[in-house]
């Protein structure tokens, strides 16, 4: 997950008219909803400092996200 985000994607939270977070989606740089991405692993890789978002905008990878990041041979 930490490599698409790597190449461009973001997650965006999916809030109720309370304000309190419902869900999530991720999307690649493409715009394609991906579904790896779940609850547990979204606040593990913001517990690490992997992952911000910036005055409300949908949450990106980090510097220290992409140092988490281990390289692949097909990591476009």
């Amino acid at each position: 997950m930490l490599h698409a985000l790597a190449q461009g994607g973001r997650i965006a939270l999916i809030r109720n008219q309370a304000g309190k977070t419902t869900g999530l989606e991720m999307f690649n740089r493409d715009g394609w909803l991906m579904s790896d991405c779940t609850m547990l692993l979204f606040k593990k890789l913001k517990a690490r400092k992997a992952i911000k978002s910036c005055n409300g905008q949908p949450y990106r990878i980090t510097k220290r996200g992409l140092e988490l990041v281990r390289s692949e041979y097909d990591n476009r």
